[in-house]
């Protein structure tokens, strides 16, 4: 299995964990969407697409997010789940939200996943330099540079 291709859509603001987003194409045949390149306490690193999980309304059986205090369907109090103790530098209670739809069962892999896409992102954010970058907006088809090359654009 050979990684053939991988974009980088980097994120705005330098303040932020989340540095961008990547899609990942093995073999020319299957793609994963929704990699995350995150700047933590460590150093960089590469995140697994993930969902969040949902438990069910006790009255009318809405899937609400976890530790949700009111039911978004039927409006009735949730019964509270035992939250865990914070402790610094411990990301598993937000890791307990949320559950991964794809990830690499040996290290090896995600150790491949991971050089590979921070290569790419390394490669990306040095080639596109943050002060030519617009902004792109929730529901936006087109990169900043397919606008900037569009000459036909009426305002």
């Amino acid at each position: 299995m050979d990684i053939t291709e991988v974009k980088i859509f980097l994120k705005e603001g330098q303040d932020k964990k989340l540095k961008a987003y990547a899609t990942i194409t093995f073999d020319n045949c299957f793609v994963v969407r929704n990699v995350k390149v995150i700047e933590g306490t460590k150093g960089m690193f590469v995140a697994m697409p993930s969902r969040k999980i949902k438990d069910p309304c006790p009255k009318c059986g809405f899937r609400n997010a976890v530790r949700s205090k009111f039911c978004n369907q039927c409006g009735s109090s949730l019964p509270m789940t035992e939250p865990k103790a914070f402790v610094p530098g411990d990301d598993s209670t937000r890791q307990s939200e949320h559950k991964d739809i794809a990830h690499p069962i040996t290290a090896e892999c995600r150790d491949y996943i991971q050089k590979k896409v921070l290569e790419a992102y390394e490669k990306d954010k040095k080639s596109s330099p943050s002060q030519n970058a617009v902004p792109v907006y929730a529901g936006a088809s087109r990169s900043s540079r397919e606008i900037e090359e569009d000459t036909d654009i009426e305002l």
